[in-house]
Parts: C-alpha cells; sequence; structure tokens
C-alpha cells in the first residue's frame, strides 16, 4: 500500500478546475514519450470526462498533506488536489471470463512525486474496484515512459497486450521528426509545460 500523509478522497465538484488543469499537464508530459493526445486541445472533452466521473465516483484526488493555499473568509484553509487518478468497472457487451477494472490517467504533480502519493491513489482505486466486483485491473503506459512501466510492474502489473502503430501518411514522420528536444512542435509555442 502507498504510504503518504496525503488525504485521498473522492474528487467533488469543487475540485473539477485543479484536476482538469492537472490532466492537461499530464498530457502536455506524455508527449515526450510519443501521445499523438493534445492537451490543451482537450481541456473541454477532458473537462467532461472528469465532471461525469465526480458524479459517478470514478475519480479519487490526493490532497496535500498541509494546507498551502490562502485561507478563506473563515480562516480554515482547505487542502488543494496535488494528484488524481480515474477508475471504472469495464461495461460492454461481450461475456468475459473475469470483471475488469480500468485505471486511467494517474497523475501527480511533479512537486509531489516521490511522496507515495502515485502509489495511494492506485491502491484507492484498486480498492474502489474490487469492491465493485472487479476480479482484475488493467491500465495503460506509454511503452516509451519507462518509469511509469516500472512503477506499474513494481505494483504487480504484468504485460497483457501490446499495442502496436504505423504511420500511414508522409505528413506524421516529418512532424514527429520537427519535434524539439521537449517534444514539442518545433517553433510552435506549448501552453503547458511538461514535467
Amino acid at each position: 500500500m502507498g504510504e503518504t500523509d496525503a488525504l485521498i478522497e473522492p474528487a467533488t465538484a469543487d475540485d473539477v478546475d485543479a484536476v482538469i488543469d492537472m490532466w492537461v499537464a499530464l498530457a502536455a508530459g506524455q508527449r515526450e514519450h510519443g501521445a499523438t493526445l493534445r492537451a490543451e486541445a482537450n481541456r473541454a472533452t477532458a473537462r467532461e470526462w472528469v465532471a461525469q466521473s465526480v458524479v459517478t465516483g470514478e475519480l479519487l484526488v490526493a490532497r496535500e498533506p498541509e494546507p498551502a493555499s490562502e485561507p478563506d473568509r473563515d480562516g480554515d484553509r482547505d487542502p488543494q488536489p496535488v494528484g488524481f487518478v480515474g477508475f471504472s468497472l469495464e461495461r460492454g457487451d461481450y461475456e468475459r471470463d473475469a470483471a475488469r477494472g480500468t485505471v486511467s490517467n494517474l497523475f501527480v504533480a511533479p512537486e509531489w512525486r516521490g511522496e507515495g502519493i502515485g502509489a495511494a491513489l492506485l491502491d484507492a482505486a484498486e480498492r474502489a474496484l474490487d469492491e465493485a466486483g472487479a476480479d482484475r485491473v488493467a491500465l495503460e503506459a506509454l511503452a516509451d515512459n519507462d518509469r511509469a512501466r516500472e512503477f506499474y510492474a513494481d505494483r504487480g502489473y504484468d504485460l497483457h497486450r501490446v499495442e502496436l502503430t504505423k504511420s500511414l501518411n508522409d505528413e506524421d514522420d516529418a512532424a514527429a521528426a520537427s519535434k524539439d528536444e521537449d517534444g514539442r512542435d518545433g517553433g510552435t509555442e506549448s501552453a503547458v509545460e511538461s514535467d
């Protein structure tokens, strides 16, 4: 189990904006590992996912151990989200030998990494899926993201399926070749810095 002083709890409507900002940072960071998902361009779509996941209870946040935010009118400080994880029980038309849960979009803000927050979020998502009836948990990591693959392997995740991709036009190859060292398009300013 993940050991951390951070509070792991279901996300609320008040967390939506913070989670969206973290989701954009996650998507931007994944581009350096070969992801084609555009971060800022998908902000509205991600907002829909976050809002729906708050309603269904399929989104957890990690809150900072000691509030660093400014006090509100009453002098209270609300601990801010520093990470999140989405999860769901797989639903579909196919009959399976095992009920499968999925974990998606695990993210911890860079300044909070190494504190056990990612492990605690993953543990909490696995517990919620177990309680929902899942027999197995599946997740995805980019093949080029060694740190993420190692993190999941250390927590008992085994390789199950391999996705293979191939570019079908020369424009994709040219775009990939024009990426700068940070994985951003050459000459294009990034709205969000990746970690």
